[in-house]
């Protein structure tokens, strides 16, 4: 396509059909210049394609593969694997004649009460960046454009149309635009998809700061910006701040609008010719199949299954309780109806009519261990069924081990509300308060999309995290449970021990029209961390059945950054997978800073006694910090910590080390500290030849104090060190000494 030519061509009512979505799902088409519609849909875990007719029902879709939800599958921390599914997801969009699959979700989990936490990532910008980067290279390697989604700071879901995500500059720059700006740069995403919010009081669809000034000025964004369904509230408005997309658009209302503000001034044409513009891009770049097509159903259910088995977590193993083998098991009671009826995947727009889901208890049969199954409780209601609770609790008592189900229906977590608690329903919660009491060989695998208290986890022998483990969940629980799979998945989100514990507790969802950001950058990790407060486990943290050695930690460092290698052993009889993160600590700077900050991460298969060398390579962004003030990342020159570790709070190397990144020096001023000159030996020096000197035969000021030794108490004593310049003039220091000094510290 010639976009310029067609651009030119078409008139003023086909230019406003095309900013705004046809028929829910489609792009408009124009007909008489060849330019087609295209079609999206909803994937960030699954090809959601309406049927034709069905708009109102979200369940009526074609059948296709469930994979894990975004929860789960990013804890597997495997890049590799993450962009080999974004492959399988795109190869079925093709097959399907779609052109562009909503999706991934990269927003952070600031809350666990965040309804949508099971379609986001992580809680901490860099493994939501890179996870879902590699997720959009391999959509779009299959000719499948993705929308990013949601641009930005959407971290509730309650009034999620009007509410304001009101925090600092910095907090925004630092976490939550930080994942969009990675995976905009890294993986040039077809489209990025606004959110419901506002951000400080401007709402994102008609934010021209958020989208103009920062993702296509700063980022370097060539793609289109469409809305999320239903977020446009002043369409001429969207367009002049930067949204190229209406959806799903307002029928004959949309274009009426547009025309009528060209022709009042409201919207100039050259404006929304550049939106036009970069739709027909997207049309040209991302045109469908030219016939559907079929793809292999089995071996995309193996693969999701793959998935699955990389990324669930062994949270606990107490003794050792698992693997399970099969023919040495003794008794096995199953207990739990979500072993009969899983919660495997997420609501709203991620739910997916699953190719063939494979429950826990169906796949019991080929797992090899032998079990009675009693349902325990029932998941239509939080009451407890005295009849069924006794019936497992009788069961429980003479197995030699116990498997209990449990997590929260699909009523309790899904996209459109925040839940208001992290506690299981109460029938389950008793039922596995009791089953731990009664056997100490009782496992508990987890069926949720987000932390859960546990107040029975200290009686419990195993923890197994399956989080939404999309249509293989059945077969890999037991994949993990047996052992057939070493258990390799590691939390991307703190698990608090209480609700109460968490930072936004006070304040989360309570104001209707403002989510207020406290915290500030203190979210997750950088909080629970900094505070030094208990956690139920930590983020990072994940087992499996070997153990891993971490040794030699060797840095390699200059003004641009570093780079760090370390060794890792497997010092178990059978083949792993680690996942050894590096976290900076930042001493040299003086605004508040987190404890530690994730700056890398990998996933390596290791052989038995076999040992391995990571490199890590950081730059200067990954030593940098937003300055308000100056509008730009900063470095500064310092002492800074590097860590190694299984997760954030198991730290196996650290050292610290000096960064000079060759920043300008900060000018001296009559506000610059004593503390600052007698530091800096430049200044130190220059303080000594020009104010000092000169002073050396006065005896009426502050300077000229000696100890018992003869030494200058300026050069050590914390009260004068902690005085600015100016202060020096009312102590009686000539002005125009201290006026020379500051002229001459700024002359380099």
């Amino acid at each position: 396509m010639d976009i310029e030519r067609t651009l030119a061509a078409l008139t003023l009512p086909e230019k406003a059909a095309l900013v705004s979505g046809k028929n829910n799902w489609y792009t408009a088409a124009v007909k008489r210049l060849g330019i087609p519609a295209l079609m999206m849909t909803d994937g960030p875990s699954g090809l959601r394609k309406q049927k034709p007719g069905s708009e109102a029902d979200f369940t009526d879709s074609i059948q296709a593969i469930a994979f894990p939800t975004a929860a789960l599958s990013a804890s597997s921390w495997n890049e590799s694997l993450l962009q080999k599914m974004g492959e399988h997801l795109g190869e079925e969009a093709r097959a399907e004649q779609v052109s562009l699959l909503l999706g991934p979700g990269i927003n952070l989990k600031r809350s666990p009460l965040g309804g949508r936490n099971f379609e986001y990532f992580s809680e901490d910008p860099l493994v939501a960046g890179k996870l879902g980067s590699a997720y959009v290279k391999g959509v779009q390697s299959q000719h499948v454009g993705v929308a990013v989604k949601h641009f930005a700071a959407n971290n509730r879901e309650n009034q999620r149309f009007t509410a304001s995500s009101d925090m600092s500059e910095r907090t925004l720059r630092e976490l939550y635009l930080r994942t969009f700006e990675i995976v905009v740069k890294a993986a040039l995403p077809a489209t990025v998809m606004t959110s419901y919010n506002k951000i400080n009081g401007v709402l994102n669809s008609q934010n021209q700061r958020l989208l103009r000034s920062i993702l296509r000025d700063e980022w370097g964004f060539h793609g289109a910006v469409m809305s999320d369904w239903g977020a446009v509230a002043d369409h001429p408005q969207a367009l002049r701040a930067g949204l190229d997309l209406e959806m799903p658009g307002k029928g004959q209302a949309s274009v009426d609008e547009i025309i009528r503000a060209i022709d009042t001034g409201e919207l100039d044409e050259g404006t929304l010719n550049k939106s036009v513009r970069h739709l027909l891009h997207i049309i040209d770049n991302w045109a469908p199949a030219e016939k559907a097509n079929t793809y292999d159903h089995e071996a995309h259910h193996n693969f999701a299954r793959t998935v699955a088995d990389d990324s669930i977590v062994l949270l606990k193993n107490h003794a050792n309780e698992l693997p399970l083998t099969p023919g040495h098991e003794g008794k096995l009671v199953v207990i739990g109806e979500l072993a009969e009826k899983p919660r495997y995947q997420g609501s709203g727009s991620s739910h997916v009519n699953p190719t063939n889901l494979v429950t826990p208890l169906a796949a019991l049969k080929n797992s090899e261990l032998k079990a009675d199954y009693y349902p325990g409780y029932r998941l239509d209601q939080s009451e407890t069924d005295d009849t069924l609770a006794q019936a497992a609790l009788n069961a429980a008592k003479s197995a030699d081990h116990v498997i209990v189900f449990a997590g929260y229906p699909e009523s309790a977590e899904s996209e459109g509300f925040d839940k208001n608690s992290l506690m299981l329903p109460e029938n389950q919660g008793d039922l596995v308060g009791q089953l731990a009491k009664l056997n100490p060989h009782t496992t508990v695998v987890l069926q949720n999309g987000s932390a859960v208290e546990m107040p029975w986890v200290h009686s419990t022998a195993a923890v197994v995290e399956t989080y939404l483990a999309g249509e293989s969940v059945g077969e890999s629980t037991w994949d993990i449970i047996t052992g057939a799979v070493n258990p390799s998945g590691h939390l991307t989100e703190t698990f608090p021990r209480r609700l109460t514990d968490t930072p936004m507790a006070p304040t989360f969802g309570q104001d209707p029209h403002h989510e207020y950001y406290t915290e500030g950058i203190f979210m997750g990790y950088r909080y629970y961390d900094t505070h030094e407060m208990h956690v139920l486990f930590p983020f990072g943290h994940g087992l499996s059945y070997t153990n891993f050695e971490y040794s030699k930690l060797v840095i390699d460092q200059n003004e641009h950054g570093a780079t760090v290698t370390f060794g890792i052993t497997n010092t178990g009889d059978r083949i792993g997978q680690a996942v050894p993160q590096l976290y900076v600590a930042n001493h040299s700077t003086h605004k508040p800073m987190p404890t530690k900050e994730l700056r890398a991460f990998t996933k390596l298969s290791i052989d038995p006694h076999e040992t391995k060398l990571v490199t890590f390579k950081l730059n200067r962004r990954d030593f940098s910090w937003w300055c308000e003030p100056k509008q730009r990342w900063e470095a500064d020159t310092g002492d800074y910590e590097i860590m190694i570790g299984e997760s954030s709070r198991d730290i196996r190397l650290q050292t610290k080390l000096t960064m000079d990144f060759k920043n300008s020096p900060a000018p001296v001023t009559s506000e610059t500290y004593f503390a600052q000159v007698v530091q800096e030996p430049r200044l130190r020096d220059l303080f000594q030849r020009i104010v000092l000197d000169s002073e050396q035969d006065r005896t009426n000021n502050f300077l000229t104090i000696k100890d018992d030794e003869g030494n200058l108490v300026l050069m050590q004593n914390q009260m004068f060190l902690n005085m600015p310049l100016r202060a020096a003039v009312a102590l009686g220091v000539p002005a125009n000494l201290i006026s020379s000094f500051i002229a001459a510290a700024n002359d380099h």
